[in-house]
């Protein structure tokens, strides 16, 4: 399915931004859509609707490209075009390297404040009623959500940019998960308990049980997509 009309794009939006007409601003746009599910695993990014669309140069657009190939964002295929990029297993297991250097670290040593819980208690109450609905998309957005949130702890501009391109393409790995509706689901309490021991002030907890989290996340992942393969 190719992508990239204007209503897709929020060209209204990309307008008024300061940054329109930069590649690193047009990435970070394809970057947030990815994030959003928006963008899914396999979509062709068409050059041309891109270009009209936001009102920017093939030549902008092709190093905004240049910037989320080398992120594994997308896939650029001789004599096809540009693809939304589909996560393998090395891919998988990069993410979580990232991930486990830097989450429990941020609930071991970040900046706990009442803000900040409240914001992560108020998204594990989300998670819960998605989970009760059988809303799996709302589910892996309070995911997403929730461990943005744990790395926001940090106070670090840098590492908040490095989430949202992680988190990114873990969304891109979401998908590979369909046929497994209940991935999402029995991590909700996983986070609520995360969340209960950062209000506890159980720090070190808190870190070992966020990297068992995403030990088991991380395998769970991998063999689903080696039975996909396979």
């Amino acid at each position: 399915m190719a992508v990239g009309t204007a209503a897709e794009l929020d060209r209204g939006t990309m307008r008024t931004a300061g940054h329109a007409h930069t590649a690193a601003w047009i990435a970070t746009v394809l970057r947030r859509r990815i994030a959003a599910g928006e963008l899914t695993p396999g979509s062709k990014l068409s050059e041309q609707a891109l270009s009209t669309a936001l009102g920017v140069s093939r030549n902008t657009l092709r190093e905004a490209f240049s910037t989320l190939a080398g992120e594994s964002m997308v896939t650029r295929i001789p004599n096809r075009g540009v693809f939304v990029a589909s996560p393998g297993a090395e891919e998988v297991r990069e993410i979580y390297r990232i991930r486990r250097m830097i989450e429990p670290a941020a609930a071991l040593w970040g900046e706990v404040t009442p803000e900040a819980l409240a914001d992560m208690e108020a998204i594990v109450e989300r998670a819960q009623a998605a989970r009760d609905a059988g809303a799996v998309a709302d589910m892996a957005d309070a995911n997403q959500a929730l461990h943005s949130a744990v790395v926001g702890l940090t106070g670090s501009a840098s590492l908040l940019m490095l989430m949202d391109r992680v988190l990114a393409e873990m969304r891109l790995v979401f998908h590979a998960m369909a046929s497994a509706p209940d991935f999402h689901s029995q991590y909700v309490d996983r986070n609520v308990q995360l969340v209960e021991r950062l209000r506890a002030g159980r720090r070190e907890e808190a870190a070992a049980g966020l990297r068992a989290y995403l030990d088991s996340s991380e395998a769970e992942l991998l063999e689903h997509l080696a039975d996909e393969s396979g």
